[in-house]
């Protein structure tokens, strides 16, 4: 009788409902991967959705992941190094793509060889760096190379990324959190790089966490989190979730 009592209690227990800031709303963008065309279609899409939902308090958050793998590392930068004059006030959280590469820069040992197996090649190739010249080289000399192709205003900008970003009941970061540890404790290693367990844990975050890094072939929605990274470098689809008060919608590339 209790089981059944309990089952019928579960059943009729609402799901938490989870809610922005009144009057404000934000646009986070999944990884981006050195696609400046896609960067470009969505950076439209949300103007256009600006100007057909004007605010006053508007926010525009890229969760990481801009460089490698894509074409034009160099370019998508150098897009958000510029957005001084967008509708909405802009944030930049890390990811570990621009982890790794900005430890490179730092010529810390084991990274470089890798990293041009994992898009680095691309990234280095958009500054204008041949990746097979670097693989010859030894890695304090890689860092010497990319610290003259890449310009210091793109370093500057990589080196000011932060790592969440709390907007309502909502929290955004790159890769995820680390389960049943506090938000104010969490790890940067965990923000920019976990995949387990926070992707099979079911449990209440005390938010929803929106997240990147891992791949998934639409929108994944889940009760405790939403991924957003869309493969954009190799599906054409970059994804932006738009959250208003209790409104939770999508825009996208392609659509």
């Amino acid at each position: 009788m209790l089981k059944k009592l309990f089952r019928r209690i579960s059943a009729n227990m609402a799901a938490p409902e989870y809610s922005g800031p009144e009057g404000q709303r934000v646009y986070a963008v999944g990884d981006i991967h050195g696609r400046l065309d896609l960067v470009d279609e969505l950076l439209a899409r949300i103007e256009a959705d600006i100007r057909a939902r004007p605010l006053a308090t508007i926010g525009l958050c890229f969760l990481g992941d801009l460089i490698d793998r894509g074409p034009d590392s160099a370019g998508v930068i150098d897009r958000l190094c510029s957005l001084g004059a967008f509708p909405a006030k802009t944030l930049f959280l890390m990811g570990n793509h621009e982890e790794v590469l900005l430890r490179i820069l730092n010529a810390e040992p084991h990274l470089a060889y890798d990293w041009l197996g994992y898009g680095g090649d691309a990234c280095a190739e958009s500054y204008g760096v041949s990746p097979s010249a670097l693989q010859a080289m030894k890695e304090e000399r890689i860092a010497e190379v990319l610290r003259e192709a890449i310009p210091a205003e793109h370093i500057r900008f990589l080196e000011d990324m932060g790592d969440t970003f709390r907007f309502g009941d909502y929290l955004f970061v790159h890769a995820g959190i680390r389960p049943g540890v506090k938000i104010e404790e969490q790890q940067p290693q965990d923000l920019r790089w976990i995949r387990q367990p926070f992707l099979s844990d079911g449990h209440d975050h005390g938010c929803m966490v929106v997240h990147g890094h891992t791949i998934s072939e639409g929108v994944e929605r889940r009760p405790n989190r939403i991924g957003i990274d869309t493969g954009a470098y190799r599906s054409g689809t970059l994804t932006a979730a738009v959250v208003e008060g209790s409104d939770l919608r999508f825009l996208a590339t392609g659509e």
